[in-house]
């Protein structure tokens, strides 16, 4: 067989063993476990970095505030550096809408090692520890809670026994270009960090979602968070590792109401959002980024070239094998754009997608042997291990 043949039959059988073989991660079925409310509720202390966040916060702190929790519950909002009034606001919509009692803290700067989120977890993290709480919620500023959503995962965290559970919020998709690339976003992430595989004790795979994490207070001591990661580039994914690495028992999903209200209007915003931190997933070896390339170009890119050229040179076994690769990368999109509420005819353009991720990723790239480093609302970090990546 000539090299085009050996290609897309080699990219069918990467669907094949995609479709069986890794942890079936293109279902979206996997939601909060089984659950019974606990005779006793637990204390939480919920932990908000916010770094120039008014834009969004009218939509979110107002879900936390208004948590419909038995237990006692608090909210510790770590203003860091904000210059747009964040703190202001936050207090500000306390005052008005009322709910859990909410502290406003500042960390001041971080010093040299330390991403700036990590470090204004690390001080809500020391304001929360001072109550006792058995629990925190780590939550981004962006992200809304339905009102029970506390609740339900502290049942589910007591009943399944485990020291840390997440949620994957749903992302905002309304613009165009969010329609294009956020439900591939998830369908990527869950095909890297297979979420059934993550709930298993003694399996290697671990990740977290870092805008709903419900962690135990003590887990959190014997992993050495935040500490243990100030300098984590994916700090969701250097969570997760932490924790289970030191014993915990982890679980990850997708969230049926907690959602991002964070728009992401322009593709320029996306594509800031996913190089931010690609290079870094690839732990900055040229190596791993040509396989990522490499990879993305087969399983994604060629099975339409396949089908086309093997069509027009009348090579139909080529078409055969490409077809229906595309066949089964299509089927396994469909879940996700469901989950999303999207129209299913975008399954056929994951192609056009994965080639958009495939250059956000080489630009990642780029931009780390420019020595740029990363930049996160207003802050640049020079090194590349201390990047920031916020979600």
């Amino acid at each position: 067989m000539s090299a085009v043949a050996w290609t897309a039959v080699g990219s069918l059988a990467a669907w094949l063993w995609l479709l069986l073989g890794q942890g079936f991660f293109w279902r979206t079925d996997l939601r909060l476990p089984s659950r019974r409310e606990p005779d006793d509720w637990p204390s939480v202390c919920v932990v908000v970095p916010a770094r120039d966040e008014a834009a969004v916060l009218p939509e979110s702190l107002p879900s936390l505030l208004a948590q419909d929790y038995p237990g006692r519950a608090e909210v510790f909002l770590v203003d860091d550096g904000s210059s747009d009034g964040t703190g202001e606001l936050a207090r500000e919509l306390a005052r008005t809408h009322g709910g859990l009692p909410l502290t406003v803290g500042s960390p001041g700067e971080p010093p040299a090692g330390w991403t700036g989120k990590l470090w204004a977890v690390r001080h809500g993290i020391g304001l929360a520890r001072a109550r006792g709480p058995e629990y925190l919620l780590l939550t981004d500023a962006d992200i809304a809670h339905a009102p029970d959503s506390l609740r339900t995962l502290v049942a589910a965290a007591r009943t399944g026994g485990f020291d840390l559970v997440s949620q994957m919020a749903r992302l905002r998709v309304e613009s165009v270009w969010e329609r294009l690339v956020v439900p591939a976003f998830v369908y990527f992430f869950a095909q890297l960090y297979p979420f059934r595989w993550i709930a298993v004790k003694g399996s290697r795979t671990a990740a977290a979602a870092g805008g709903c994490v419900l962690l135990r207070a003590d887990a959190a001591e014997r992993a050495r968070i935040p500490d243990a990661i100030r300098h984590a580039v994916i700090d969701d994914v250097a969570l997760a590792r932490a924790v289970k690495g030191s014993g915990g028992h982890i679980w990850l999903g997708l969230a049926e109401r907690v959602d991002s209200v964070r728009p992401y209007p322009r593709l320029h915003d996306l594509w800031r959002m996913v190089s931010r931190s690609a290079y870094a997933q690839l732990r900055h070896n040229p190596l791993l980024l040509l396989g990522t390339v490499l990879g993305l170009a087969v399983v994604y890119l060629v099975p339409p070239v396949a089908l086309f050229t093997g069509l027009a040179a009348g090579r139909t076994g080529i078409a055969a094998a490409g077809g229906l690769a595309w066949l089964l990368m299509t089927a396994t999109y469909l879940p996700m754009l469901r989950y999303y509420r999207q129209p299913l005819w975008l399954a056929a353009s994951l192609p056009v997608t994965a080639f958009l991720y495939l250059l956000m990723t080489v630009d990642s790239a780029v931009q780390h042997y420019r020595g740029r480093g990363a930049a996160w609302k207003g802050r640049t970090y020079a090194r590349p291990d201390t990047a920031l990546d916020e979600r």
